[in-house]
């Protein structure tokens, strides 16, 4: 590193903020913590003094001086905060989704590039092992032409449990919390789709939002298929890829999350390593089934590239333009379920 620390703020102090923002900033030498906007103002003092506290994220946006904005607060709120954040001068993060609305997501993107500041959507799953580990098999032809594509993130979460993830109607529920994930992969690994069909439903007892969906992209050659549920005990499968030559198969969510959850600081190259039992494996008819080490991910590499693009000019790594287009399919994907038909991307 070649540059001053960034100066870096939150919104927001709970499990986002904690688990996959805070590690990174108080680890990597591009970034220094300076503020936090929460309601905890107890916590927050005690737990990160180095930080200024501010109670509302308006007055911390407005009078901080943050170079850097990470947004962690509730989905219905991003666009009205990433917008007065850049007005403010600030370059931006926002957690998936980018937003609600595509409308409000264009009005972002404009505000920015007048601005002349970077606007990016955490997208962090792109430095999931597992992802890069596909994305290696797919462009070494590992098991051929692709036939169909088939990714996952079950749980089994039966009951509803009392957090805004799960009780908002604006922006709640797992089409906006885990669809995102599922869908930007895909548009990575293949582009945009020619057409979609989708079923997203409420299954739970007493759901409010979607928590069960079934998303078929349609390319020429093949379907992707995107799917997620809260019906599903452990093994879950999270990828199964047929080819031409071949298949592979992988169960198991990448283990990053886990251990940022155990206090597990992200300060050594190897410190996102999945175990051997975690690889995935490669079937071909008439050879033996072939396990595949998982790539080497780690989150970090997507604050090292923010910190490079606000410093150095270089491209976000995850741009808003990107992210708008994942929050196109999610509108479509709604509509179709409504409708009960395919529709044209």
């Amino acid at each position: 590193m070649s540059y001053s620390p960034i100066k870096t703020a939150i919104v927001g102090y709970g499990f986002s903020a904690k688990t996959f923002h805070l590690p990174f900033i108080t680890t990597l030498p591009e970034l220094s913590l300076c503020a936090i906007s929460s309601s905890q103002q107890q916590l927050v003092t005690t737990e990160q003094p180095q930080a200024k506290y501010f109670a509302s994220a308006e007055a911390m946006l407005e009078q901080s001086d943050a170079e850097l904005v990470i947004i962690t607060a509730p989905n219905n709120v991003h666009f009205k905060l990433a917008k007065l954040a850049l007005e403010n001068g600030k370059h931006v993060i926002v957690e998936k989704p980018f937003v609600l609305d595509v409308a409000d997501g264009e009005t972002l993107v404009k505000l920015a590039k007048d601005k002349g500041l970077k606007l990016s959507v955490f997208h962090n799953r792109r430095w999931d092992g597992d992802f890069l580990t596909i994305q290696k098999l797919i462009a070494d032809h590992k098991i051929g032409e692709i036939k169909h594509f088939e990714a996952h993130f079950d749980r089994f979460r039966p009951t509803v449990r009392d957090r805004w993830r799960e009780q908002s109607t604006e922006g709640g529920g797992i089409l906006f919390d885990l669809g995102p994930h599922l869908l930007d992969q895909a548009l990575q690994l293949f582009g945009k789709p020619t057409a979609i069909t989708a079923q997203c439903r409420s299954m739970r007892p007493n759901s409010k939002n979607v928590d069960y969906f079934n998303i078929m992209l349609h390319y020429p050659d093949f379907y992707a298929q995107l799917h997620a549920n809260l019906y599903s005990c452990e093994p879950n499968i999270r990828f199964n890829i047929l080819g031409s030559e071949g298949k592979y198969q992988k169960f198991g969510l990448d283990p990053q999350e886990d251990y940022l959850k155990a206090g597990i600081m992200p300060d050594k190259a190897e410190w996102a390593d999945e175990t051997p039992e975690m690889y995935g494996t490669v079937y071909k008819e008439g050879q033996a089934a072939e396990v595949i080490q998982t790539e080497r991910g780690g989150y970090q590499h997507y604050f090292k590239t923010m910190a490079d693009a606000i410093r150095l000019n270089k491209n976000e790594p995850v741009t808003a333009e990107q992210a708008l287009e994942n929050i196109k399919l999610i509108e479509l994907a709604i509509k179709s379920s409504e409708q009960g038909k395919t529709l044209t991307v």
